[in-house]
């Protein structure tokens, strides 16, 4: 069932929305070469602790995890798409690292994603983050009433494909709200016209994930939690909640 948020329910979540901006801020301005992922965790913490706000990461444990989330944030680096836990791995010139934060303030829940390059960027690796951020601006702009979840997935997936890029089979975006996922899926690659029709005060996080070789497919680590190309080709992760208003797209966690 898809929960349907009121006017006030979107103020609440746009004010844990911008606590989830702050902590991904602070986290970016973190990363440097030679500092831990884990300790881009620690800074997240940090923000998360001084805004009053909980981690809908931190103890999460879906029915398919070993154990629970340990972190506060995922650290995706290189090759990992999503959910990598923070240790301490130490960033190295050129990797390209995903940081995905929620943050639950007030009981209504955000989550976010960026993807960046720490110290020299590789060409490549420019083209793939930039192309991330596309599908995310594609996706967002079709999140209009009238339209349908199809239409979110066909404009995500229209993008990445015709830069040549993998999209994970199984991974994509999901509702918000007092749950960090919530109905309806969203998926990252589809047939316009199909799908949930969209309705003012649905929230959706929309997360494009990319993978850099070309294919589709992926592994999980042993933690049981870390997804990674299968190819060894590097990933790039981006992602907002939106809301869906009669007045167009409202981005819930933006700066």
């Amino acid at each position: 069932m898809v929960e349907i948020k009121t006017d006030t329910s979107l103020d609440a979540m746009r004010a844990a929305g911008r606590v989830v901006a702050r902590a991904l801020a602070a986290v970016r301005e973190t990363a440097a070469v030679g500092v831990t992922a884990r300790a881009l965790d620690e800074t997240a913490r940090a923000v998360l602790r001084e805004a009053g706000a909980a981690s809908p990461f931190l103890g999460y444990r879906p029915s398919w995890a070993p154990a629970p989330f340990p972190a506060v944030v995922c650290v995706s680096v290189n090759d990992a798409i999503v959910h990598g836990i923070p240790d301490g791995y130490r960033l190295r010139d050129g990797d390209l690292v995903s940081v995905d934060c929620g943050a639950v303030l007030d009981g209504w829940v955000g989550d976010s994603a960026v993807s960046f390059t720490v110290g020299r960027a590789r060409p490549a690796d420019v083209r793939l983050t930039e192309t991330a951020y596309e599908a995310l601006e594609a996706g967002i702009a079709a999140a209009v009433v009238g339209h349908r979840i199809g239409d979110i997935a066909h404009a995500i997936g229209r993008v990445c494909r015709a830069a040549g890029y993998g999209i994970p089979s199984g991974y994509g975006g999901h509702g918000v709200g007092r749950a960090m996922h919530e109905a309806p899926d969203v998926p990252n690659e589809g047939r316009p016209g199909r799908g949930m029709p969209l309705r003012h005060g649905m929230v959706l996080a929309i997360e494009p994930m990319l993978i850099g070789g070309g294919g589709d497919g992926h592994r999980t680590d042993r933690d049981g939690w870390t997804v990674r190309t299968a190819d060894g080709s590097r990933a790039a992760h981006a992602e907002h909640t939106v809301a869906v208003t009669d007045q167009g797209p409202r981005i819930l966690t933006a700066p």
